[in-house]
C-alpha cells in the first residue's frame, strides 16, 4: 500500500510539472528572469521522469530495443526543432547556416562528452561497479551509429551537406527502426514506481496510460525546449558571451537536457545499460535522421536542390564531432563502458574549451582518431568486437 501511495505521488508531481508549463505556455505569459529558464525546466524535468515509466511500461507490448528507440526519437525532439528552425532560416538568409551546424555539432559532442560520461559516472557512484556492461541486443544502435559516423567523415572532406545525403541517413535510421522493432521481446523488470502500478492493469487500459504518458512528457519537451533555449540564450547574452557559442553550447544544453536526466535517472537505478543505450539511441537519431533533415528543410526553403556549404570553422567543427563519434564506438565495441573510458571522454571534451585556436580543433580530432587506432590495435576484445558487430548486427 506504501509502495502504491508513493508511485501515485511521483506520477501527480510529474503531471504537475508538466501542467504548469502547458498551461503557462497556452496564457502566453511574458516572464521575467529567471522564471523563464526555472518553469520550462521543471516542465521538461517532470516530462523526463514520465518519459521513463512510459518506456518501461511500453516494454510490455514492443522489444526493450524499440521502446528505448521511441524514448530516444521523443526526447531529442527539442534538437529537431531548433536545428530544423536554423537550416530553415539559413535557406533564406546565408547568415544562419553556420548557426545550423554549431547547434547540431554542438549538440552530438555533448551527448557523448558530458552524456555519455555522465552515465558511466553517476552507475559507478551507485553501484560501485567500474564498468557497464551494455546488453547484446544493443549492438544494433551501436553499429547504426557506427555507419553513420564513417559516413559523416564525407561532410568535412567535401565541405557541405547535400540532398543524397540525407537519402543516405535517413535510409540508415530506417533500417536501424526495423531492426530494433524486430529485436526479441523480453519480459520487462519492472521495479516499483508507476510503471508496475499499472503493469497489472487490463492492456487496454495500460495502453491508454502509455500513450497519454507518451504525449504529455512529449507535448511537455516539444513546448518547453524552445522557451528554455531562449531563456538560457538571453541570459547568456547578457553576460556578453558569443551568439554562436550560445547556439552551439547553450541552446544543445537545453534541448538535450530531456534525454540528460532520462539516462541519468536510469543510472542511478542501476540500469547503467538501459541509460547508456538511451544516450546510443538518441545519438543515432541525432547523426542520421537529424542531420539528414537540415539539408531537406534548407532546400525547401532556399526554393532549389542546392547543398549547404560550409566554412573552414564549419568543417573543423564537423571534423572534430565525427572523430569523437568514432573513439566513443570504438570504445564501446567490446560492449562495455569503464569509469575511465567515461572520464576519458569527459576530459577530452571539457579540455576543448580552454583551447580557442582553430589549430586545435584539428589537434583534438587528431586525438581522438589516433585513440581510436590504438583501441584497436591493443585491445583483441575491441578488435572482436567490431567484429561481430559487422557480422551479427545486420
Amino acid at each position: 500500500m506504501k509502495g502504491r501511495l508513493r508511485s501515485w505521488t511521483f506520477l501527480l508531481a510529474a503531471s504537475l510539472l508538466c501542467a504548469q508549463w502547458l498551461l503557462l505556455w497556452a496564457m502566453q505569459l511574458s516572464l521575467p528572469f529567471p522564471a523563464d529558464i526555472v518553469l520550462p525546466g521543471l516542465g521538461v524535468l517532470g516530462a523526463a521522469f514520465m518519459l521513463t515509466w512510459a518506456a518501461e511500461l511500453f516494454q510490455m507490448e514492443v522489444s526493450k530495443g524499440l521502446a528505448i528507440a521511441l524514448l530516444a526519437l521523443i526526447t531529442v525532439l527539442p534538437e529537431y526543432t531548433v536545428d530544423i528552425y536554423l537550416a530553415w532560416t539559413a535557406g533564406k538568409d546565408p547568415s544562419y547556416l553556420p548557426l545550423a551546424t554549431a547547434n547540431m555539432t554542438g549538440a552530438n559532442r555533448l551527448l557523448i562528452g558530458a552524456g555519455w560520461a555522465a552515465v558511466g559516472v553517476f552507475y559507478w557512484l551507485k553501484s560501485g561497479k567500474n564498468a557497464i556492461n551494455i546488453a547484446k541486443n544493443h549492438r544494433v544502435e551501436i553499429f547504426a551509429l557506427l555507419l553513420a559516423t564513417l559516413y559523416s567523415f564525407f561532410f568535412p572532406l567535401k565541405g557541405n551537406i547535400a540532398l543524397y545525403d540525407s537519402v543516405v541517413l535517413i535510409a540508415i535510421y530506417a533500417i536501424y527502426v526495423y531492426k530494433t522493432s524486430k529485436s526479441g521481446m523480453t519480459e520487462p523488470e519492472l521495479e516499483g514506481g508507476p510503471a508496475e502500478l499499472f503493469s497489472a492493469t487490463p492492456r487496454k487500459t495500460r495502453l491508454f496510460v502509455n500513450i497519454s504518458m507518451f504525449v504529455l512528457s512529449g507535448l511537455t519537451i516539444f513546448l518547453a525546449a524552445k522557451p528554455f533555449a531562449e531563456g538560457l540564450i538571453s541570459g547568456g547574452a547578457k553576460l556578453g558571451i558569443e551568439k554562436f557559442l550560445l547556439i552551439q553550447w547553450v541552446a544543445p544544453l537545453a534541448s538535450e537536457a530531456p534525454e540528460f536526466i532520462v539516462a541519468i535517472i536510469f543510472a542511478l537505478r542501476m540500469k547503467g545499460s538501459e541509460g547508456l543505450s538511451i544516450l546510443v539511441s538518441s545519438k543515432v537519431n541525432q547523426w542520421t535522421l537529424l542531420v539528414g533533415m537540415l539539408p531537406i528543410a534548407f532546400s525547401l526553403s532556399a526554393g532549389s536542390f542546392a547543398p549547404m556549404h560550409m566554412d573552414a570553422r564549419q568543417v573543423e567543427e564537423l571534423l572534430l564531432t565525427s572523430a569523437q563519434s568514432l573513439f566513443a564506438l570504438i570504445v564501446l565495441a567490446n560492449l562495455k563502458f569503464s569509469l575511465l573510458e567515461a572520464l576519458t571522454l569527459f576530459v577530452l571534451f571539457a579540455t576543448q574549451f580552454f583551447f580557442t585556436d582553430p589549430t586545435f580543433r584539428l589537434v583534438y580530432s587528431g586525438v581522438y582518431i589516433l585513440l581510436a587506432i590504438i583501441v584497436v590495435l591493443v585491445s583483441k576484445q575491441n578488435r572482436n568486437g567490431l567484429k561481430e558487430l559487422f557480422l551479427l548486427s545486420w
